[in-house]
């Protein structure tokens, strides 16, 4: 049973701001796969909701500006995400990272706005983001304010977004993705319908002749308390031959985060995956991109 007290459908992006100003507890619900199971946890027991479930005409969607940023409204499901032509066309690896969350029916209900808005460091498509450096587009009563994702995370389940404000655009600029492939590797006790043990995403800017790594990103979820990225190791890859950044890149990405012990895994073995993870990620992008490794 979920202990509901009132839920209000709001009709627009404004009427939704209007009502949770007007009400300083109410919850935001959209695609409802982690509000609901908080309700039912007894964590939000007796919570009044404002759904933005139906405004799909104002925040559903990818599209291209005519800049070529890719702009993302925050109802797109995760399948919305993956199937999307023009996810597939520029930024494809977020697509394969949405692939990986939960199942079927998570994927058709879950929203990629939620994945970021629950602040968890375990969202599949959050390190993906974080390594393209997406722009979030926030709306509240004082109007709209863009937020660069390394500035969203305030801590565990915490994100710069106030309670009377929406998240109504992800955009990753075109020239944060032009010219760089990407793979993202999600490790999990189950190969579906779990949460990421560590999740990794690694984009890559190949030379020319595709033998050097001009410049990386990487990203990491689950290996600190919010997504982040490993800004030391991507300076020190950059230059390098592809297979020694190869070699390298576990090795110093260790110095950089900070996993913790938990009852799906010990610190120990999360630092383990860490350093194995992003070479099979680099590998893996640097194929894409047409490096022959």
């Amino acid at each position: 049973m979920y202990d509901i007290a009132s839920i209000y459908q709001a009709k627009s992006v404004d009427d939704a701001i209007r009502a949770l100003s007007a009400d300083p507890a109410a919850i935001v619900i959209a695609g409802g796969t982690d509000v609901l199971i908080k309700i039912r946890e007894g964590k939000y027991a007796g919570c009044s909701l404002v759904s933005i479930h139906e405004l799909r005409e104002e925040l559903e969607g990818v599209t291209l500006s005519p800049e070529g940023d890719v702009e993302i409204g925050p109802l797109t499901t995760f399948r919305g995400c993956t199937y999307s032509e023009v996810i597939q066309k520029t930024v494809p690896v977020l697509g394969e990272a949405a692939d990986t969350a939960g199942g079927p029916q998570l994927r058709a209900a879950g929203t990629l706005g939620g994945n970021l808005c629950n602040g968890i460091t375990s969202a599949d498509t959050a390190s993906t983001q974080m390594a393209f450096g997406a722009v979030l587009r926030v709306k509240g009563p004082a109007g709209v304010r863009e937020i660069p994702i390394d500035q969203w995370y305030k801590g565990v389940g915490k994100v710069a977004l106030a309670h009377d404000e929406l998240l109504v655009k992800i955009v990753i600029p075109r020239d944060h993705y032009a010219g760089w492939s990407g793979h993202y590797i999600k490790y999990a006790m189950r190969n579906a319908m779990d949460i990421a043990t560590l999740g990794v995403s690694c984009l890559v800017k190949l030379s020319e002749d595709r033998k050097t790594v001009e410049d990386l990103r990487l990203a990491f979820g689950v290996a600190g308390p919010v997504p982040m990225r490993c800004r030391e190791t991507e300076k020190a890859m950059a230059g390098l031959p592809v297979e020694e950044a190869v070699s390298g890149i576990g090795a110093a990405a260790l110095r950089e985060i900070n996993p913790r012990d938990s009852w799906r895994a010990s610190r120990a073995f999360r630092l383990q995956l860490a350093e194995e993870l992003p070479r099979r990620a680099l590998t893996e992008a640097a194929r894409k991109g047409g490096a022959a490794v």
